[in-house]
């Protein structure tokens, strides 16, 4: 299993506020409530273009 397909994403509940879970059955699980998920979607265009840049999987593969 790739690292970026653990377990489905779970919705659950903090302090009685739903929370978002991407990837529940990892070590460091991630998860984020409402308010972050409109930033992330808010911002997804600077995240994807944070990825192409930084990310060294996708810089190798670009680079001739």
């Amino acid at each position: 299993m790739d690292e970026m397909e653990s377990i489905r994403p779970m919705v659950g509940e903090y302090k009685g506020k739903p929370i978002l879970t991407l990837n529940p059955g990892d070590r460091y699980p991630f998860s984020f409530g409402v308010p972050k998920a409109k930033m992330i979607m808010k911002n997804l265009d600077v995240i994807k273009a944070f990825i192409e840049k930084y990310d060294n999987k996708t810089a190798a593969t670009k680079e001739p």
